[in-house]
């Protein structure tokens, strides 16, 4: 059994990088590996943006992201400073700003670079989408 840390840099929709991510994760899972967390940067800090509206016909990425978290207790970390260049906010940095929307959905953690840091010390593979 290998451990993974999951770097995505890609938003949920714009291309297909965010899907085979969460794809990885599920087939890992599944056969018995253990993801110790998936941090979104970049571009991929949109994948926590809780603003996201689905057509219930489309795969909604979004929810799958929360669902997969809740059911194998994968953190779900966004990197702070990249998130808030985005708009991506959590409750926190939105009344620390004086703003009174956030964006950030309450399964996503809102860190730094350290925490990365730490999450790939404790892997054995980083996998990056």
């Amino acid at each position: 059994m290998s451990s993974f840390t999951l770097l995505v840099t890609s938003a949920s929709y714009s291309d297909q990088s965010a899907y085979s991510a969460y794809r990885f994760a599920v087939a890992a899972v599944e056969s018995t590996h253990l993801i110790k967390g998936i941090f979104f940067y970049q571009g991929g800090t949109l994948n926590g943006s809780e603003l996201q509206l689905i057509p219930s016909n489309e795969f909604n990425l979004h929810q799958a992201w929360k669902q997969l978290s809740a059911d194998h207790n994968i953190p779900l970390m966004v990197c702070v400073s990249a998130a808030n260049k985005r708009g991506i906010t959590s409750v926190q940095d939105a009344e620390a700003a004086d703003q009174i929307h956030h964006s950030l959905s309450p399964e996503f953690q809102s860190v730094g670079l350290g925490d990365l840091a730490i999450l790939l010390a404790d892997s054995d593979r980083l996998v990056q989408f």
